[in-house]
Order: C-alpha cells, then structure tokens, then sequence
C-alpha cells in the first residue's frame, strides 16, 4: 500500500476520418461537454490496451491504434484529479454511438470543434495533432509512418 499520492495515468484517442473529421464525445458526467474518447488505464493494463478498450467502451468501434501522438501531464487539466494523458491516433470501424460514460459520439469538423464547449485539454490537443498532422505533410511522412517506430504493441 502506498502512502503518497501519485497522478492517475489515462489514455484518450484522437479518431479521424476520411472525411477529416474527428470523433467526439458528450460527456454523461462531470466535467460535461464534448471530449477525446479514453478514460483511466486500469491496473495491470497497458496503455494501449487502455485506448482500445475506452475506445470501444465509448463509441462502439472497433479501434485500430495508428500511432502514440503526445502526454499531457498539466495538473489542471482536469480539475478532478491530476492525471497524466498519452494520446493515440486510432481509426474506428463501426457505427460510431455513444455508450458507457458517453451520452452521445458525434463527428466534427475541425472548424466546428472550434464553437464547441470541449472539456478538459482537448481542444488543445486536437489543435496541437492537426499541427502536427500538417508538419508531417510538409515532410512526406504519415501518422502510420510514426506507428512504425512509436507503437509498443
């Protein structure tokens, strides 16, 4: 038993489709709004089976990782608890519908994510991946590329 506290590991997926639009979440609880799909690694689990299966717990895809994208350890990115986030680029096969924690699971457009009210760091997140996507262009090189050499399982 531990007597100190330590910050909660998490994992949340970025899932994008043909038509460049991302997946999101409404949030059945606190804090509410629209949200990266993921949640708590549990005990034993390792992170990518984590995103797989909050992945799936969420929206009803099947989840494909693609690629390790960033962490995100601000303590004030949820005002619940410190947590510690790696995010993963995945693709989805399915109906996209929410379920578990998730009211509803909803595709956008990286213009109409701007106007929503996002809940903890995504917007961030999801500004910082298109940069990043668009770097990557520039280079001639894929998220699929970066999965090669970034995925551990």
């Amino acid at each position: 038993m531990k007597g100190y506290k330590n910050p909660d590991p998490t994992v949340d997926l970025i899932i994008e489709n043909k038509k460049g639009e991302i997946l999101l979440i409404e949030r059945k609880n606190e804090p509410y709004g629209w949200a990266l799909p993921g949640g708590f690694v549990d005990y034993g689990e390792t992170l990518e089976a984590a995103a797989i299966r909050e992945g799936k717990e969420e929206t009803n895809l099947d989840i494909t990782l693609i690629s390790q994208f960033k962490s995100y350890s601000d303590p004030r990115r949820d005002k619940r608890y410190h947590t510690i986030t790696k995010v993963f680029v995945a693709k989805g096969e399915g109906e996209a519908v929410g379920m578990d924690d998730a009211k509803k699971a909803k595709w956008f457009s990286p213009q109409e994510i701007e106007s929503l009210n996002i809940a903890f760091d995504h917007k961030k997140i999801i500004k910082e991946y298109f940069e990043f996507k668009k770097f990557l262009r520039e280079k001639g090189l894929t998220f699929e590329d970066l999965g090669k050499y970034l995925l551990n399982g």
